[in-house]
């Protein structure tokens, strides 16, 4: 099964480590979010470069945006790794 191959696979293993690791972190900052704003958010990819937010409309990403530094703070204070966080807008 799908389980086994994950194990099986070191970049599959890498990739699941990552989803595990960007759920992680929208789970620490979920409760800052507005009831609102949380409907439109959800976790996007974790890499090298940074942790992706999606938002599902522009307005949303922006409010996103404004929320970055608390993110920050909430995230270190959680002892989740320093990384930059990027709003995107999710593709319909």
């Amino acid at each position: 099964p799908l389980a086994d191959a994950l194990q099986d696979s070191e970049p599959l293993a890498r990739l699941a480590e990552r989803l595990k690791d960007s759920r992680r972190r929208f789970e620490c900052i979920e409760a800052l979010l507005p009831p609102s704003l949380a409907a439109q958010a959800k976790p996007g990819p974790v890499d090298v470069h940074g942790w992706t937010l999606l938002a599902r409309t522009p307005a949303g990403a922006a409010k996103l945006r404004q929320l970055v530094p608390l993110f920050e703070a909430q995230l270190l204070q959680a002892g989740h790794a320093v990384l930059p966080i990027r709003i995107k807008v999710q593709p319909a």
